[in-house]
């Protein structure tokens, strides 16, 4: 029944990308679908990586929450006492926490409403090759006003995260990308997931389409806080069972971390760098940009985990939809990207 629901839907979509099911780490489906490469028709394998787009905030927030385990921040550390003069405009009173739980109500340099399918504009503010490391990205979180009071509201921010990879980086002296890498992808045993340059794709790794030109000049050439890693269906896998078992950060802080603290829509709440689908018991990582599509959904409670990634914008969502429907313990906990 769900392999044939999920070729059905894939045939009739054109999906290119990558559809796992598995069960406490046993993959019970997976399946490979469409190019990775258009041009030198490279097909997809169960193996090829992919753009995760904002599914990396889950990965930064864990790098968070295990400085704070250690001692080197607190959710309560103010941004201003590790920005210093930097990006005057961040209300004082902003902490890791409000900025884990997009309550922090700063300023967006990169607004996710004004994307539009298969016509995302070129929102970048300057070019995607001058966004290369977290530092890079200071002149371009600066200039946005304060939208509202810390911690009196919810608006998903892009620009938080990236503040929050710059603070991980300022605390410790070591690159973001390499916290991630040694605090979150080691311990979960990730060995695919890596901020890779789209200029410098490597083996198997899917370039990311709009239509029929690719993202290059969409997205910052690597990645950071708020998105573009690349991963595979496998390394998620790994990741959640890694994840409730304590393995990353202790299992204490993975319930403060999953536990509702805003609500997104009457659908999805929002905890600490994941999403909570309402009614289902799941937690959920969801990445959606110009030429990615992703979602991985788990349910700590029975072990299930369903992940579908494509490189297009829209791909992956016919898909996951059907997979909520016949999966989720109530149906329709989710509609789409955002």
């Amino acid at each position: 029944m769900l392999a044939e629901e999920v070729d059905r839907i894939a045939a009739e979509t054109g999906f290119a990308g990558v559809v796992s099911v598995d069960r406490r780490a046993e993959v019970e489906f997976a399946r490979a679908y469409g190019c990775a490469h258009r041009g030198y028709q490279v097909a997809n394998t169960l193996d090829t990586r992919f753009a995760i787009a904002s599914g990396t905030k889950g990965l930064t927030a864990l790098a968070v929450m295990s400085l704070v385990v250690d001692g080197v921040l607190e959710l309560d550390t103010t941004a201003r006492s590790v920005l210093g003069s930097d990006l005057p405009l961040i209300d004082d009173a902003v902490t890791v926490e409000h900025l884990l739980g997009h309550r922090s109500g700063i300023g967006e340099f990169y607004a996710e409403e004004d994307l539009d399918g298969a016509e995302l504009p070129y929102t970048l503010p300057v070019g995607p090759h001058e966004l290369v490391n977290t530092e890079d990205y200071v002149e371009v979180l600066d200039g946005h006003p304060q939208q509202f009071a810390p911690d009196t509201g919810f608006s998903y921010c892009n620009g938080g995260y990236v503040v929050l990879a710059l603070i991980t980086e300022r605390v410790t002296g070591t690159p973001f990308h390499t916290l991630v890498r040694e605090r979150v992808c080691a311990p979960a045993e990730m060995t695919s997931t890596e901020f890779l340059r789209t200029d410098e794709p490597g083996p198997r790794t899917a370039v990311g389409y709009i239509g029929e030109r690719t993202n290059v000049f969409h997205l910052p050439v690597r990645g950071n806080g708020d998105g573009g890693v690349y991963s595979t269906t496998s390394d998620f896998t790994a990741f959640w069972p890694a994840l409730f078992e304590g393995a990353i950060v202790p299992i204490d802080r993975v319930a403060t971390m999953t536990r509702s603290r805003s609500e997104y829509d009457e659908k999805l709440h929002y905890g600490l760098g994941f999403w909570l689908p309402v009614g289902t018991g799941n937690v959920m990582l969801e990445g959606y940009d110009a030429g990615v599509s992703f979602r991985s959904t788990h349910q700590p409670e029975s072990g299930l985990t369903y992940t579908v990634v494509a490189n297009d914008s829209e791909g992956a969502w016919p898909i996951t939809r059907r997979l909520s429907e016949l999966l989720d313990h109530s149906s329709g906990s989710g509609s789409g990207g955002r």
